[in-house]
């Protein structure tokens, strides 16, 4: 009898050999999870829920939000409220995959940060284990949850709060107010690790992910050397010892990373992306960084290829990871409406074919 995708998933995460490569996909991205199922097997496709271990209040400070409209789209215009005044943001939603971008961002001139920091010194992290509690026993043999701490404070910036050309400014123009934002954001994102590393006494938790979005490009050497590289550590050094994987969502171009990567103490790349989409193969990636899991993402493009190119471009990826164990192939990324009747079969069948390498 074969392994379950949760035992699967479990494997490559710690370190073992599966019975075959895992094919993960995020909770409700793509394709309805029966539907798949329905058309592959029951034991086709394991899934990987966000979830977390803390929550966040924040007394004396609110955020509402109402419902806005810009060119026939669909929004939603945010105001932080503190006791010294507010911040707007705005962000609409993609028709087809519902997917938001912010049109005007929190933070847009230095005093901003006033109000900014005010906020960040109201944050209190709590423990609440009742979320991941529940992903656990509703995802039972069909996946795990994966446990979040956040943006690391240069990502979350752009991310959330300003623009990539503003926060660059801002950098210049008010780099002490900067540092003590930084600082306070990373005051908040240790409380959160530290929740994390408490909650283990009461929970079997697997996999801890940083949802940072890394691209090479848009953050380079210097800056994730300085804001994100510490933070890992943080956590990993904590979490020395036990069979946690931690994790860092990374679906871009890593080759300036390289090196920084593979000192950082994380163990595993969520969303990995390959070539030819990004800068670095799995082949190139497996052999960099010995201990290193790639939890990859199935080329988004290759999707609307024809089943035959889908095949192909699996089988070699699959080739590329060797022996089952040290890579997944997961959807975490958008897939084109319908096409997962047309990608995923073929996905399924590289991975059948390509059995234990």
């Amino acid at each position: 009898m074969g392994m379950t995708n949760r035992e699967r998933m479990l494997a490559v995460l710690r370190g073992e050999e599966p019975d075959r490569t895992p094919f993960v996909t995020y909770d409700g991205l793509g394709a309805s999870n029966g539907a798949v199922w329905q058309a592959l097997g029951a034991d086709s496709l394991g899934i990987l829920r966000w979830s977390k271990v803390h929550r966040i209040v924040h007394p004396d400070v609110r955020f509402e939000s109402r419902p806005v409209t810009k060119d026939g789209l669909r929004g939603i215009a945010t105001a932080l409220f503190t006791p010294s005044g507010h911040l707007t943001q705005e962000r609409y939603f993609d028709p087809v995959f519902n997917s938001a971008s912010i049109s005007k961002h929190f933070l847009t001139e230095p005093d901003d940060y006033l109000i900014f920091r005010e906020y960040l010194r109201a944050v209190r992290v709590q423990t609440d284990d009742e979320s991941f509690i529940s992903d656990l026993y509703d995802l039972g043999d069909d996946g795990l949850p994966m446990v979040e701490v956040t943006r690391t404070a240069y990502q979350q910036l752009w991310i959330v709060w300003t623009s990539l050309l503003d926060l660059s400014l801002h950098f210049a123009d008010i780099p002490e107010i900067m540092d003590e934002t930084v600082e306070l954001m990373n005051g908040i994102q240790r409380k959160i690790c530290d929740t994390v590393v408490n909650a283990l006494e009461r929970l079997p938790i697997p996999y801890v992910n940083f949802p940072d979005n890394i691209t090479a490009p848009m953050i380079g050497p210097d800056n994730f050397r300085k804001y994100n590289v510490p933070m890992y550590r943080y956590l990993a050094e904590k979490l020395r010892g036990t069979k946690v994987a931690i994790g860092v969502h990374m679906d871009g171009d890593l080759k300036a990373l390289w090196d920084q990567i593979g000192t950082s103490g994380i163990n595993c790349i969520d969303s990995f992306s390959p070539a030819p989409e990004n800068d670095t193969t799995v082949a190139e990636g497996l052999a960099m960084w010995p201990g290193m899991r790639l939890l990859l993402n199935f080329p988004s493009s290759v999707h609307l290829a024809e089943p035959a190119e889908i095949h192909r471009t699996a089988r070699e990826i699959l080739a590329q990871g060797g022996t089952p164990g040290r890579i997944w192939i997961q959807i975490s990324e958008n897939v084109p409406p319908g096409r997962w009747k047309v990608s995923y079969p073929e996905i399924f069948r590289a991975i059948l074919d390509h059995g234990r390498g």
